[in-house]
């Protein structure tokens, strides 16, 4: 656990320090966001019904901008073949990359996810399930995305194999979290979805890191 801890703490200072990564996230979020009312029309009704949907893709790819980082760097410098030697569980290292990955990418997100809701004239209601949403499925993401950073180290053009790896796995996450939001906008439960976005991070907290270990080892034997 203490090994756990440093690993986590090292990653989120690291994080914090190229602050311009945290820019470059938060200024696509909000920027995309603001081309949509130019692209569909201003329509309050129209953005309204959208907002969800549009909240949630741009955290998505947001997210997959910064994966790069998760390995890359320590896979680059030896860092990463070193700590794959060292006596903590190569899953437990993923783990804590993950974590660090989340605080300092998913959190910043869904903290401006308000923001970009009132943008697109989401109806106030709704801005508690989006926000409880996002809480719940990102770490989903960052677990997932894990995995295809892992799979991508030493391939040419990484970032778009990451895209291709993890899209697809984002799916299910992405149409539970939106329809939560249009569920509680009609009066309609929003308690499955939740129990779903909880599943699939139930799923991934062990097989995401189990897996993603398997391709590090694979990457620096």
């Amino acid at each position: 656990m203490t090994a756990f801890l440093a690993l986590l703490k090292r990653d989120v200072l690291l994080a914090l320090r190229q602050s311009t990564d945290l820019g470059m996230i938060l200024g696509f979020f909000v920027i995309a966001a603001a081309l949509f009312p130019f692209g569909v029309g201003p329509n309050p009704e129209v953005l309204a019904r959208l907002a969800p949907g549009i909240t949630w893709v741009l955290a998505l790819l947001a997210v997959m901008l910064s994966l790069d980082r998760l390995f890359q760097g320590d896979y680059e410098d030896g860092t990463l073949e070193q700590l794959a030697l060292s006596p903590m569980p190569l899953s437990m290292l993923v783990l804590a990359k993950a974590l660090a990955h989340w605080l300092t990418a998913c959190v910043p997100l869904i903290a401006v996810a308000p923001l970009i809701a009132l943008m697109l004239n989401l109806p106030a209601a709704g801005y508690g399930v989006l926000i409880a949403g996002l809480a719940l499925g990102t770490p989903s993401l960052s677990l997932i995305g894990a995995v295809g950073a892992a799979l991508a180290l030493g391939a040419r053009k990484a970032g778009l194999l990451v895209a291709v790896l993890v899209l697809p796995l984002y799916i299910p996450v992405l149409v539970f979290g939106v329809t939560a939001v249009d569920a509680h906008l009609t009066q309609i439960a929003t308690g499955p979805h939740f129990l779903y976005l909880g599943a699939i991070l139930a799923a991934a907290i062990p097989l995401a890191p189990w897996a993603a270990a398997a391709a590090i080892r694979h990457s620096v034997s």
